[in-house]
């Protein structure tokens, strides 16, 4: 199992990395092809966009195929990304390169989390799922330190450094991981899988080109409104598909589980209040007067907390139960946010707020929510389960992030500004704690746990 776990964290972090890496090489990209800050932005967005409508469908296709067919395959297609970003001729094929690398990235860490289902007993999945959940507090550390060190021979080396970390990956991936698929195979719901991808992209780019300083004006522009009605007119299509389908991609059935129903709802909340950790850099410029890379510097003490938590935070759900853990999680970042909203702030309190806040996204970011949904999910279709909760908590994210942009640009942004969009951020998580007063009590938990 230790060979497993050491392989499966390698790959997430390979996947992790390239969110973090690609900071550092996005001005020498800028020379090298004379890009515009609009496409400098969407070399960043494709590859969140991408992962984010790749991941429930590599998610349910590891349920139908396998784990190690699928897991291959991602891992191949990120490779294949990053070799196509390395030989682009031109700023769009650096697009495409990063969208091939998005679209494998977004199938490696469901089918990782499904993996740790199959393989590892109830009382230590927990510890696994956290280790994995410290994998991208160690990419936002390490990330741009050896952005810095690569950079120094070219931006090149920053993705040439994927390739035989990835063939390493497949070998061992042959050997390791399970090759067996689901045993009946039934039509795959290729419908489903469009209208899923259509509408999750155009959510994403509605989101992507919204204006948070003329949120008005720019929910009526070309660029944001049609984008929007796509998605909510795709929405209960989908819905409707999905009950015809002989296997969807989501199952309706998955929200007859009351469990299931609470930890993605409580997923899109907290995806919601962790995006707000984008501005933190913005509101530090602006509260204590510092520039913007000694802003990110006073991140790395929230960031190392949240990444020592996590495996710890793991290793705790089964003795604990997952409830008291994302309750106990939800609590510490609402400390943390208030702080931030609220306190009149210093060095010392910034500190303060973002470590609290760290320890509190570790109980809710890395295992507690995916082992409810290992817990909760057939053998058959926890993959797709980890899908699921991936577009969620990403849903979250694109949302909050424009709420934030948005309540900070109607105050004028600066201080006041980014503090109430925070105690606003405060406020959805008292919320979200209340939703997840719903969750199954440790000993439910434990009478439902699905054996490995």
């Amino acid at each position: 199992m230790k060979r497993v776990l050491a392989l499966l964290f390698v790959g997430v972090l390979m996947g992790a990395l390239d969110l973090a890496i690609v900071g550092p090489a996005l001005p020498a990209m800028k020379a090298d092809f004379l890009m515009n800050d609009r496409q400098l932005s969407w070399l960043f967005n494709v590859y969140v966009l991408c992962n984010l409508v790749s991941a429930p469908l590599l998610a349910k296709m590891s349920d139908r195929y396998g784990r190690r067919s699928v897991y291959i395959f991602s891992v191949s297609f990120f490779a294949l990304g990053s070799l196509l970003l390395v030989s682009s001729p031109s700023a769009d094929f650096l697009l495409v390169g990063r969208a091939v690398q998005g679209f494998g990235a977004g199938g490696i860490f469901p089918v990782a989390a499904a993996i740790i289902g199959d393989t590892f007993p109830p009382e230590k999945r927990g510890g696994a799922l956290g280790l994995m959940g410290a994998v991208f507090g160690l990419a936002f550390l390490v990330g741009p330190v050896l952005g810095g060190i690569l950079l120094q021979f070219s931006w090149h080396w920053l993705f040439l450094i994927n390739l035989p970390i990835a063939v390493v990956l497949i070998i061992f991936a042959v050997r390791l991981l399970p090759g067996s698929g689901a045993e009946e195979q039934k039509p795959f719901d290729w419908k489903g899988a469009l209208i899923l991808s259509s509408g999750l992209t155009g959510l994403a780019v509605a989101v992507t080109n919204l204006d948070s300083a003329n949120l008005v004006g720019s929910l009526q522009s070309l660029s944001v409104l049609p984008f929007i009605l796509i998605f909510v007119v795709l929405v209960p299509v989908f819905w409707r598909v999905e009950n015809q389908a002989a296997d969807p991609i989501v199952k309706p059935t998955f929200f007859a589980s009351k469990q299931i129903s609470l930890t993605v709802i409580i997923a899109a909340g907290v995806g919601t209040v962790e995006s707000g950790s984008v501005f933190f850099p913005s509101l530090a410029v602006a509260a204590l007067g510092v520039t913007e890379s000694h802003a990110a510097w006073l991140l790395v003490p929230s960031v190392l907390a949240m990444t020592i938590a996590s495996p710890l935070v793991g290793k705790a759900i089964y003795s604990v139960g997952s409830k008291l853990i994302v309750q106990a999680g939800l609590a510490l970042v609402f400390i943390g946010i208030f702080i931030y909203g609220y306190v009149p702030l210093t060095i010392t309190w910034f500190i303060v707020g973002g470590i609290i806040g760290g320890i509190g996204l570790a109980g809710l970011l890395g295992a507690p929510l995916r082992y409810i949904l290992l817990n909760e999910a057939q053998e058959g279709d926890r993959a797709a389960a980890q899908g699921l909760l991936t577009v969620f908590l990403a849903i979250g994210q694109l949302l909050g992030a424009a709420i934030v942009g948005g309540v900070a640009a109607s105050r004028g942004g600066g201080v006041t500004g980014y503090q109430t969009a925070f105690l606003v951020l405060a406020v959805l998580t008292i919320v979200i704690f209340i939703v997840a007063a719903a969750l199954q009590s440790k000993t439910a938990e434990r009478a439902f746990v699905s054996p490995p």
